[in-house]
């Protein structure tokens, strides 16, 4: 190889000094510059994300931090053998429903096996098994089946995804009472670039039921994602990270045949690494808002409050609370 030449500029010691940025290479570094020569030769992208992951950055800004109309109580352990478990309630204050989750997980990862088994307050049962990079380096099987002994519901779901440089794949077979259901997805990445493709096709109905398509450029700080939906309804959001405390969103979304267009922006700001506040708002004058608070390591205080702000004085206006432990 011409990097590992006696000759060759990169490691004669008589060449003169590299330099990587303003620090010139010094003998007891100079040993490592094949590598940084190839890292500046060879540019590898990581694969791109799941459809449905596509423009999370922003989602997760509109989302994360906020719990209206709701009490919820969330609980995270971890055994020493590794099994976990995570049990969720909540209320809601307007119909004051109780439900509740119990989740447990077991990893083997020296097989790349993960066992799940879920219960939940309507009495729904749910076993779920996964395989990742065994068969293939990439490649990702989960068999997952529920059963609701109330009523005899049983479904059952087989899903498999490969990813590597610059792809992302994905098909999912559902079953269920009302038939199968194959549910497809690809996307593909090119120096920040994105696009995808999404499509069910109803077996029982012969015909193919949804078609999506999206496409966006991705960086470390900014993203920017679009999508349509049927051929009807049309979105788009942008993210920017604007330093290390501020993050901003925007997202748009309207639908053919309708003028009424939805539009939001919000924002997160990291007050300090134990406190957050996010700030939300749309077109329809409803105002969001959320305070997190780490109390101490592994509890988690979240307060939201939505209001509307054409009616400010008129009341309904929703709190919401949330506490999470995790040990």
């Amino acid at each position: 190889m011409l990097l590992a030449s006696p000759c060759c500029r990169v490691c004669a010691p008589s060449a003169v000094p590299l330099r990587y940025g303003s620090a010139p290479f010094t003998p007891e570094t100079r040993t490592l510059s094949p590598v940084i020569v190839l890292f500046l030769l060879i540019q590898i992208m990581a694969a791109p994300p799941t459809y449905v992951d596509l423009g999370k950055s922003a989602k997760d800004v509109f989302t994360k931090g906020y719990g209206f109309g709701v009490i919820k109580l969330d609980l995270k352990t971890k055994s020493e053998n590794g099994l976990e478990f995570t049990s969720t309630g909540s209320a809601n204050t307007e119909t004051s429903k109780v439900a509740g989750s119990l989740e447990t997980k077991y990893k083997c990862a020296e097989h790349g096996l993960t066992f799940t088994e879920k219960w939940n307050t309507d009495n729904t049962l749910g076993t779920e098994i996964t395989i990742e990079d065994q068969l293939a380096k990439g490649l990702k099987l989960t068999f997952d089946s529920s059963f609701s002994p109330n009523t005899g519901k049983k479904s059952g779901k087989v899903k498999t995804a490969y990813k590597c440089d610059h792809i992302n794949l994905g098909c999912d077979v559902n079953y269920d009472i009302n038939g199968t259901a194959i549910h497809g997805a690809a996307v593909v990445g090119y120096e920040g670039w994105l696009a995808g493709y999404q499509t069910t096709f109803e077996a029982g109905r012969n015909r193919i039921t949804q078609s999506n398509f999206a496409v966006g450029f991705k960086t470390d700080e900014f993203q920017l994602h679009t999508n349509v939906n049927d051929g009807t309804e049309f979105g788009g959001s942008i993210y920017q990270k604007v330093n290390e405390q501020l993050e901003t969103a925007v997202n748009l979304a309207w639908t053919a045949g309708n003028s009424n267009t939805r539009f939001g922006i919000a924002a997160k700001y990291q007050i300090d690494a134990d406190a957050s506040f996010s700030a939300k708002v749309n077109n329809s004058s409803l105002v969001g808002l959320g305070y997190t608070q780490t109390l101490k390591p592994g509890i988690k205080l979240t307060l939201s409050a939505l209001l509307d702000g054409k009616n400010i004085n008129a009341g309904g206006h929703k709190l919401g609370l949330g506490l999470e432990f995790q040990a």
